[in-house]
């Protein structure tokens, strides 16, 4: 599944908040405000082991003292650890259940969970330390910014990724509780999003069907037809799109639908036509050396035909060559993201820029 919304700052070296720290949690919570509640939270810890990981974050902001945010994003990508270096110390083990699904068997089995891991996760909940970034989407061929996808960044002294924040989630049987949380921080900072843009929001099946999902999407500030729903996860838990079952309670508020067909299951394209999304997204298993393989070609043009049979609009992400992206241009679909095209931004400056840029570029010369 994201500032210059308060003019209050963190001092360096300084866990306080200034104005911010009066504003209550809650509906109203600025982008700026989560910021500075996460860096506050960091900066408060007392474990002795996190300390550099506080004096980083400090000469961060020694640096940048005006831009929280970029601060942030930055002490999150530099908070992660080469995998091994450090032992672990034993920690207690809990069962959880998971739902295993394949081709020829679907399962639920008992997996591990570390209290460490299910501390971590209620930890993350209680204190909301993660934040939105959101990604640009560009339309094709003229490449002006007519979207956004929210994409969910947590802080934790491991840097783990997002996927393993879901998954571990997920297998402590906390994952519908994470969803939302997410759910909630990018609703939050869509406020700031310029209105002319959609904002794509992450779900597993599973979650979309909670009715606190409906609720909060319900009482979103958003416009229903700015708000899209991309599923994640196996197609087959989809459920119905009418009535109180499934999507259809999401489908009732008038949101458009998302799906991913990914290279490695085309053996869902009759449950693509069966689900007929607003959109399909070619990820990156399609996308990835497009250019030189005759096979990613054909299954991506097979993906883009049934698209127009079923009247979707097609994204291709995860763009990050120029060759990439003239081999999608190529085959005609709606729009494009990855790196090539803009990096996920936490800052509302970097989302006006870009739509002050779209609407400049579409102005007539002279």
């Amino acid at each position: 599944m994201a500032q210059d919304a308060g003019s209050s700052r963190p001092e360096s070296g300084d866990s306080t908040k200034g104005d911010a720290a009066a504003s209550p949690a809650g509906e109203d919570m600025t982008m700026r405000e989560q910021v500075l509640d996460i860096i506050e939270s960091i900066l408060a810890d007392s474990d002795a082991r996190s300390e550099g990981v506080r004096n980083n974050l400090r000469a961060l902001l020694d640096a940048r003292p005006e831009d929280p945010e970029r601060v942030l994003l930055e002490h999150l990508l530099g908070t992660r650890k080469t995998q091994g270096s450090t032992a672990k110390v034993p920690v207690q083990r809990e069962a959880a259940s998971l739902h295993l699904e394949s081709s020829d068997i679907a399962r639920t089995v008992s997996v591990p969970v570390s209290h460490e891991v299910r501390e971590g996760i209620q930890s993350i909940l209680a204190d909301k330390l993660l934040l939105t970034a959101f990604q640009p989407v560009h339309a094709l061929p003229g490449g002006e910014v007519v979207g956004v996808e929210a994409l969910t960044r947590f802080v934790g002294e491991d840097g783990a990724g997002a996927d393993v924040w879901f998954n571990e989630a997920a297998a402590a049987g906390l994952g519908t509780e994470l969803e939302i949380a997410a759910l909630h921080c990018a609703l939050t900072a869509a406020h700031d999003v310029p209105e002319n843009m959609s904002v794509a929001l992450n779900l597993t099946p599973a979650t979309s069907s909670d009715p606190r999902v409906r609720n909060l999407l319900a009482a979103a500030t958003l416009a229903p037809d700015r708000i899209i729903i991309e599923l994640t996860g196996s197609l087959d838990a989809v459920g119905g799109q009418t009535g109180d079952d499934g999507l259809g309670p999401l489908r009732t508020l008038g949101l458009r639908l998302a799906i991913s067909a990914s290279g490695a299951a085309l053996v869902s394209m009759e449950r693509i036509e069966q689900l007929r999304p607003d959109i399909i997204k070619l990820d990156r298993h399609l996308i990835e050396g497009i250019e030189s393989s005759d096979g990613q070609k054909i299954r991506a043009r097979a993906i883009v035909e049934l698209a127009r049979e079923i009247g979707a609009d097609i994204i291709a992400e995860g763009i990050e060559t120029a060759a990439e992206l003239d081999e999608v241009t190529a085959l005609k679909v709606t729009a494009a993201q990855g790196y090539l095209l803009g990096r996920p931004s936490v800052h509302p400056l970097d989302w006006s820029a870009w739509s002050i840029r779209a609407q400049t570029e579409a102005q007539p010369a002279g």
